[in-house]
């Protein structure tokens, strides 16, 4: 080929892939008119009675086809894997890149600019502050728009998140906890905003210490975090510890370390986890 002829796109040979079983669509939250591109992967078999199980995953153009395919392969041998069929919901954005910046807007609390981190190129960060807005979306018009179309089982709910996703599991986990039954929280960025979610836990633990609760949270990180200047692996260390106090109240807890996985490798492994945390035998018992 010479140097100024271009390769042919893919696309014009070939067929696109597609993944079994799973429908795309962009959708506006008629609340707040934002708008989002919704993934959602579902069973090839009949529900059962009370209904599938249903994950629902942010950043969702990054780990969508990851949560999937895990729980498609593994869902097919639920005698073996203890992980059985549900349905995944992806929460995302109208891009073809794997983060957007809007994700900064959904998935964090609104404190002063005083108390953010410093960004590292000096520039200011991107819009902050609307994770209300952003679960007022999911629990009054994305949840009803899947149960409409799929017979769901709303005792067997989770959500999961990674990085400022697993900052906002936490804070759904600790202001509406019966939104889910199964929270994961990936090397969360419990730094970000702190003070905030730190009242919010004893908040949280005050209600449970009362009233009991029965979900699970399961927070995981890789063990190369270690070395981040936020203390990403010790603030999510002490919190699993703090909360597993909770654990005789309802609130079972898990708390794992990835060997040699840093802030974005640990996510293929963390979502085995997560599969086998939400749908199986690794989340504290049956369902």
């Amino acid at each position: 080929m010479s140097g100024g002829q271009k390769a042919e796109a893919p696309e014009a040979n070939g067929n696109k892939i597609e993944m079994p079983r799973s429908i795309q669509r962009d959708i506006t939250c008629t609340r707040c008119g934002r708008d989002y591109r919704i993934f959602i992967a579902y069973p090839g078999e009949a529900p059962p009675a009370s209904g599938y199980p249903v994950i629902y995953v942010l950043d969702a153009n990054s780990v969508f086809g990851t949560m999937a395919e895990a729980v498609r392969v593994q869902g097919r041998r639920p005698d073996k894997t203890g992980v059985i069929p549900a349905v995944i919901v992806g929460i995302g954005y109208r891009t073809e890149e794997p983060f957007d910046p809007a994700r900064h807007r959904d998935f964090t609390m609104p404190v002063p600019e005083s108390e953010l981190p410093q960004s590292p190129d000096g520039n200011a960060w991107p819009e902050q502050g609307g994770a209300e807005a952003f679960l007022a979306f999911i629990e009054e018009e994305l949840k009803p728009q899947i149960e409409r179309e799929f017979k769901i089982d709303r005792n067997r709910q989770a959500i999961f998140g990674h990085s400022l996703g697993g900052l906002f599991v936490l804070h759904t986990l600790f202001n509406k906890p019966g939104s889910f039954r199964n929270y994961i929280a990936g090397s969360p960025s419990i730094h970000w905003n702190k003070r905030i979610l730190l009242e919010a836990e004893r908040r949280f633990s005050s209600g449970v210490e009362r009233e009991g609760l029965d979900a699970g949270l399961l927070i995981g990180v890789g063990e190369l975090e270690a070395n981040h200047k936020a203390r990403m692996n010790e603030n999510a260390r002490e919190m699993s510890e703090r909360l597993a106090a909770l654990e005789s109240k309802g609130l079972r807890i898990a708390f794992k370390e990835f060997e040699n996985e840093g802030h974005v490798s640990v996510l293929p492994v963390l979502i085995s986890r997560a599969v086998r945390f939400a749908l199986g035998s690794d989340n504290g018992g049956k369902r």
